[in-house]
Order: C-alpha cells, then sequence, then structure tokens
C-alpha cells in the first residue's frame, strides 16, 4: 500500500495541475455551451460570402465545388442558379452566400471544441483529455484507502458513473 507520503505529493500535483486547467476548462465550458445552440441563431450574425467559381456550371457541379452543408438547387434559370443558401450567376461565375455564423472570436471556440485529427487544436484536446483522465485517477489517491473519505468517495464516483450513463442511454 502506498504512503501517506506518496498520497500527499499526489494532492500536490492534482491541485497544481487543477489550477492551471481551470483556465482551459472555462475555455472549454464557453465552447460547449455554444455548440449546445449550433443549430439555432442564437449569437450568430448574418454574413455574406462571395467567391469567384468556374463558369456554366449545373447545380450539382455547383454543389460539390461549393461544399455547403445541406446545399439544395431552388430554381435555375436565365443563367442564375438559386439555392437555399445563396445564388450563382453562370455566366460571371460568381456565387453569393448567405450564412449565419458566430463573430471571429466565437467561431474560433467552436472550432476548438469540434477540432479533429487534421487540425493542431487535437493537441490540445487530446492533452485535456488525458490531463482529465489524470484528475479521475489522482483524485482516488489523495486520502488513503482505509479512510472513509476515500470509500465515500468511491460510492459518490459510482453514483456519478451510473448518471451519465443513464442519461446518456435515455436522454439521446
Amino acid at each position: 500500500m502506498a504512503s501517506p507520503k506518496f498520497h500527499n505529493a499526489v494532492r500536490k500535483y492534482h491541485r497544481w495541475l487543477g489550477f492551471f486547467l481551470a483556465g482551459i476548462l472555462g475555455v472549454y465550458a464557453v465552447s460547449g455551451t455554444l455548440l449546445i445552440f449550433r443549430k439555432t441563431d442564437f449569437l450568430k450574425f448574418p454574413q455574406v460570402e462571395q467567391r469567384q467559381l468556374d463558369k456554366e456550371l449545373n447545380g450539382k457541379a455547383l454543389g460539390k465545388q461549393l461544399g455547403l452543408k445541406g446545399f439544395t438547387v431552388e430554381s435555375e434559370a436565365d443563367g442564375l442558379v438559386v439555392f437555399n443558401q445563396g445564388q450563382y450567376n453562370k455566366q460571371t461565375g460568381k456565387a453569393v452566400i448567405n450564412k449565419q455564423d458566430y463573430p471571429a472570436p466565437l467561431a474560433k471556440l467552436v472550432k476548438l471544441h469540434k477540432a479533429t485529427t487534421g487540425s493542431p487544436l487535437f493537441f490540445l484536446n487530446i492533452s485535456f483529455g488525458i490531463s482529465l483522465l489524470f484528475f479521475v485517477i489522482t483524485a482516488f489517491l489523495m486520502f488513503m484507502p482505509k479512510l472513509p473519505m476515500f470509500k465515500n468517495g468511491v460510492k459518490i464516483a459510482a453514483a456519478g458513473a451510473v448518471f451519465a450513463v443513464l442519461v446518456v442511454i435515455f436522454g439521446s
């Protein structure tokens, strides 16, 4: 069994890493909350984007070049293709896209939370996840296993895990 010296060392590392990660956790909390409202227009503003594309594209080729999520052509007449997010002029190749998006700082926060392996933010997400796992493990090493505080902590952690599993199963 580990000594009290070991448990005190774990407490020290847990505390200092906790203070460091409190800042990161605050940023993730804001970005995660924004993602809850991603399908609404909450804090989003209208933005117009213009792109110069190849001329004389049909609806299918236009959708491929634009790469917009949920792209559908609404009408196509007189050299103008109207789609659900804007319009495209076949003669000039100019596409005007109307969309709702977050202002730049908030958009970067959302990008942070949605980072994939192709993004440099991926390393921050991985290190943050590993750090959280460190907290899960070290929380149980902060107290001697014989103490009532340890035993109660295990019970409370088990209750939290059961709660999370139930919310995932029945909440989605």
